[in-house]
């Protein structure tokens, strides 16, 4: 048998709409905010099919978070919309190397018989997967955290042209890591991975407004009577500073962007892994 525990924690940080650098929304990494840095913890079996090739089931929980107030882009500032979410994420992941995974000996000392070979035990490898997670976006109203899809901020479920988006949604991952053994059995590791999604809601934003406090007395009226949208879903809908950062229109009114549907959310994992071969023969190696 070929199997191996993985035990991990450390960093999550999502790229979307909210927050990020100054200016205009940027895509992927060029958007990182590292203000919203959350926590990530994972734990997986990874199976060895060869001395290049592994797979790897794993069960990860992470929080993900964004503020317009991180960034001095001043639309997206004065926009002022936050979230946060909880994450739960099951992957599958193919893992390949160039490289034939060095283990460690059973013993550090010097002339000791077991101590293995000398050299740099260093073992790196790439890997692509599939996932699926659950998500559950929420901003804070009146100090309390609520959950933003049932509030239909943009009007999902009662636009035709927006349907009620999924809490549970696939992702692809992908990235790098590496590991080093600390005996024939253990090895301790760094991993980053990014997960390219196929929602634009994880923070709840993607479209245009449907709700805004600057529209007329009768707009929000009418709003109101065909949608029934709530106090708390009118105050998280547009949270915005003011009709317009530069005081001329109306940049957070209905019909105005408050997201860009055409940039699907991404969220990434910065993990530190502790890996345990299970010993299912005497010496406890794979055999190949």
């Amino acid at each position: 048998m070929r199997y191996e525990w993985v035990v991990a924690a450390g960093a999550a940080n999502f790229l979307g709409e909210l927050g990020g650098r100054d200016q205009i929304g940027s895509d992927f990494f060029f958007d990182f905010e590292y203000m919203t840095i959350r926590y990530a913890f994972n734990i997986g079996l990874r199976y060895k099919l060869s001395e290049y090739l592994s797979l790897k089931g794993g069960l990860s929980f992470a929080e993900l978070a964004g503020d317009d107030k991180y960034t001095g882009e001043p639309y997206r500032e004065y926009r002022n919309l936050h979230f946060r979410s909880p994450i739960l994420e099951w992957a599958l992941q193919l893992e390949f190397s160039w490289m034939k995974e060095n283990l460690g000996s059973r013993y550090k000392i010097r002339r000791v018989r077991g101590r293995g070979k000398k050299g740099n035990q260093a073992y790196v490898y790439g890997f692509v997967g599939v996932a699926g997670f659950y998500m559950n976006p929420m901003a804070k109203y009146n100090g309390e955290w609520q959950s933003l899809r049932p509030l239909n901020t943009e009007g999902q479920g009662f636009i035709p042209s927006r349907d009620q988006y999924s809490s549970v949604q696939f992702a692809i991952p992908f990235g790098v890591g590496m590991k080093v053994a600390v005996d024939k059995q253990s090895s301790v590791g760094l991993e980053f991975g990014l997960r390219k999604t196929f929602t634009d809601y994880i923070d709840d934003v993607s479209t245009s407004y449907l709700w805004s406090n600057w529209a007329n007395p009768l707009d929000k009226a009418e709003i109101i009577e065909q949608t029934g949208i709530t106090d708390i879903g009118r105050a998280l809908a547009d949270p915005s500073l003011a009709r317009s950062p530069t005081g001329e229109g109306c940049s957070y009114c209905p019909g105005q962007q408050r997201g860009d549907p055409t940039d699907l959310d991404s969220y990434m994992f910065l993990l530190i892994t502790y890996n345990r071969k299970i010993k299912t023969t005497r010496k406890g190696l794979p055999k190949f």
